[in-house]
Parts: structure tokens; C-alpha cells; sequence
């Protein structure tokens, strides 16, 4: 399965933009917010023989607040985790935990059957099942030696 390529200079940009989320400076402009979203789940992609496994981390969202969609072979997850409304009486000392918008895309290998894919919530876990197609299953091919 093919992986997002790690770009050090998103890095670097993403440590940026929380430095000045923290120091409430101006952020960038809301069109490319809505590209990169707010802040990304963290992950785990797993594989057997039969599918490939993502789980996301994802507390604190709701199941109505999440999408997951595919197009071109890029399997997309989208959502948002809404920040809780300031309430009388009640002083925050420290908030550390990201709220907005997030999205998470991961380029599908091609012996994936998409139409397949199944997905389920629980208790802030958003488990994705992706079925392998059958025809690109790998055969064993016997070659005889002359």
C-alpha cells in the first residue's frame, strides 16, 4: 500500500502553524485551510492477506461529523471535532488538544476492490476495512527449467 511521500518542508510549516495557533497570530488563508484541514488523525494501516486495515484516531467526533470517500483511488477521511462553547463559571487553564477541521488522504494500491470498502465507529475509532480484489491476487507460477 502506498503511503503519503514525507515531506520535510510540510513539516516544518505544520510546527510553524501550531507556534502561531499557540501565539493567536493571524493563520493562513481559509481556502488553503480547507485543503490541508486544521490537524490530521493519527493512523495505523495494517494488511493481511485478504485486506488492508486503517484504524484513526478520531476522539471527541461524532459518526455524523465523519466522511469517507474515494475517488481516483485516493482514499480520503473527513470530519471535524467542534471546540467546546466557553460556559459560565468555567475557566480553561491550558487547551493543547486540536479542534476544525481534519482530513487524512492515502493513494489505494491497485489490488484493492473499492466498492467493497467498509467502515465503522466506535468509542472515537474509525476502522476502515479494505478488501484485496481477488483476480490481483498473487498466483504461484511453476517454471520449468530446460
Amino acid at each position: 500500500m502506498q503511503l503519503t511521500k514525507w515531506d520535510p518542508f510540510k513539516e516544518m510549516e505544520d510546527v510553524f502553524d501550531r507556534y502561531t495557533r499557540a501565539l493567536d497570530w493571524p493563520r493562513r488563508s481559509s481556502q488553503q485551510m480547507m485543503a490541508t484541514g486544521d490537524w490530521a488523525p493519527r493512523v495505523d494501516i495494517s494488511e493481511t492477506e485478504k485486506e488492508f486495515m486503517i484504524k484513526a484516531e478520531i476522539p471527541e467526533v461524532k459518526k455524523e461529523d465523519v466522511s469517507v470517500t474515494v475517488d481516483n483511488g485516493v482514499l480520503t477521511i473527513r470530519g471535524e471535532r467542534k471546540q467546546e462553547k466557553e460556559e459560565k463559571n468555567k475557566k480553561f487553564h491550558r487547551v493543547e488538544r486540536y479542534f476544525g477541521t481534519f482530513m487524512r488522504s492515502f493513494t489505494l494500491p491497485d489490488n484493492v476492490d473499492e466498492t467493497k470498502i467498509e467502515a465503522t465507529f466506535k468509542d472515537g475509532m474509525l476502522n476502515l476495512h479494505v478488501p484485496k480484489s481477488a483476480e490481483a491476487k498473487p498466483k504461484a507460477i511453476d517454471v520449468k527449467i530446460k
